[in-house]
């Protein structure tokens, strides 16, 4: 079976499945540290909007950028860690290679469609707003909504990537009947 050779290392090698989540752990763990920076211009934007008055459209609309960066590119990060959003009435009480036949179900018919639609429509949106060259309607706005919008092809590819890797790890689990809900090997990294 070909994606085991995907999921398995050989003779300690990195296998693909690997540096994929590798790649989605670290960009994840970078799109987390945003949250820092974003807390720190809201407490200055309130501070200064309450103490002297002031503020400024476009450090509205960068608070609002950056949590659309924290969020899309957490989405990947948090299916590699199994942390996203689940029904678990049954699941919970499902057998290991039933819950592996959840995810495989669900990865195939739902997930990885869905990324890929999302990756198709996020491009077209991205070369859009680089092509008209738009920016803020507010005066004092941010003058360009290109970079924002050129995160979402790129979440989605990432959402894509572990998406598959973790339909290939439900296939394998289902296969062999071991468990799915073990965090990723590559934690440190």
């Amino acid at each position: 079976m070909r994606c085991f050779t995907i999921l398995t290392p050989v003779k300690g090698k990195t296998t693909l499945a690997d540096g994929i989540e590798r790649i989605v752990a670290r960009i994840g763990r970078g799109a987390s540290y945003l949250n820092v920076l974003l807390i720190v211009i809201i407490i200055v934007d309130v501070f200064l909007r309450a103490t002297f008055s002031l503020t400024s459209v476009w450090v509205i609309e960068l608070e609002w950028h950056l949590f659309a960066i924290i969020f899309l590119l957490g989405i990947p990060y948090a299916l590699q860690k199994d942390r996203h959003v689940r029904v678990d009435l049954f699941f919970e009480r499902f057998s290991p290679r039933n819950r592996a036949l959840v995810n495989l179900v669900g990865g195939l018919i739902l997930l990885l469609p869905w990324s890929l639609v999302l990756l198709y429509t996020g491009w077209q949106f991205a070369a859009e707003a680089w092509t008209s060259g738009e920016g803020s309607p507010n005066p004092n706005g941010i003058p360009t909504f290109f970079p924002i919008k050129a995160i979402i092809p790129l979440a989605a590819a990432l959402l894509f990537l572990q998406g598959l890797v973790s339909t290939l790890r439900a296939y394998a689990a289902y296969a062999t009947g071991e468990a799915t809900d073990q965090e990723p090997q590559n934690e440190g990294a």
